[in-house]
């Protein structure tokens, strides 16, 4: 691609077709810029069968969401949306990275003056058996996002870990017990001296599995099959998944990432390497101790690295 001009570039390419990458394209056509984006068909919240916690679309499908963002976005002219995988990015000239990207699709090379990675991270989950299949529904990683769903019911939260403590007091009020499930594994004396202030109870048995349930009154909910002991009947498991990348462009790009594994960003969601910019769960400012999750927050962050994006264009010489 060395003998790509000026003339053959689009102003930006999308990586990553959820809400921070469909928020950022909005942004971008509303002032006509020559965008496009690429939607591989898979995110993170495919395994939900709703979205809570966004205005206007809570407990709305994550498809339908989607489907209501391409309605939107087919009302302007200057966006192309693209089902399509991106398999590699560089820039075009190694030496000089704001003069412009490449991306590598199962449909052709895309090139563009500014690029912005929106592809989210992966979910690894516990290996406990059951888990997965649970995951989404029964059991969630947000309280925020997922929490009130679970009202009413026994929760119990998976693993003793220091996100043990901080989710029993984001969950007490909705559930009508909470207990951590140590899973065999020790609990730090802090931990246990603050989930013993709360009054939380906590298993120190191996759960051996995980299995549908349906509690009184028609709930969806799930037993934990402990080792040698009772089960313990529950309306909802609060996991802490560990987050990964879900695709390699941060590390083939040489950008700095932080502790969490995500994608340091600047304030305006700018990356390490010129012309890259962040945005969504896969990006994590200094200002948070952690990645911020949910989907407002995604399409927040997409807006504002539009901005950045326009910014920055507009700073370039033409």
């Amino acid at each position: 691609m060395s003998d790509t001009t000026r003339h053959d570039l689009h102003d930006a390419v999308i990586i990553g077709g959820g809400p921070a990458g469909l928020a950022a394209a909005l942004m971008l056509d509303r002032t006509h810029r020559d965008v496009v984006v690429l939607d591989s068909g898979t995110y993170r919240n495919d395994p939900t069968d709703a979205m809570h916690n966004v205005l206007g679309f809570d407990g709305v499908a994550p498809a339908e969401f989607r489907a209501a963002a391409h309605r939107t976005l087919a009302a302007y002219e200057t966006v192309g949306l693209r089902r399509a995988t991106a398999h590699d990015v560089a820039p075009l000239d190694p030496a000089s990275p704001a003069d412009g990207f490449v991306v590598r699709t199962d449909d052709g090379d895309v090139a563009a003056r500014r690029l912005l990675l929106a592809t989210g991270v992966r979910d690894e989950l516990p290996p406990t058996p059951g888990l997965e299949r649970l995951f989404g529904t029964v059991a969630a990683h947000c309280p925020y996002c997922h929490g009130h769903e679970f009202s009413g019911t026994p929760v119990a939260i998976l693993g003793a870990g220091p996100h043990a403590a901080r989710v029993a007091g984001l969950i007490e009020r909705i559930a009508t017990r909470v207990v951590v499930l140590a899973d065999g594994g020790d609990v730090d004396p802090q931990v246990r001296a603050a989930l013993d202030a709360r009054g939380v109870a906590v298993r120190p048995e191996k759960v051996l599995r995980l299995e549908p349930l349906t509690l009184p009154g028609g709930h969806p909910g799930a037993r934990a099959v402990l080792d040698g002991a009772a089960a313990e009947e529950l309306g909802g498991i609060m996991v802490a998944p560990t987050l990964h990348q879900a695709a390699p462009f941060a590390t083939r790009l040489g950008l700095e990432l932080r502790e969490s594994g995500c994608v340091a960003v600047d304030a305006m969601a700018r990356t390490s390497m010129p012309g890259v910019l962040a945005a969504g769960d896969l990006a994590h400012t200094a200002d948070f101790p952690m990645p911020v999750s949910s989907v407002t927050a995604a399409m927040a962050a997409g807006q504002l690295a539009a901005a950045s994006i326009d910014a920055d264009l507009l700073a370039a010489p033409r």
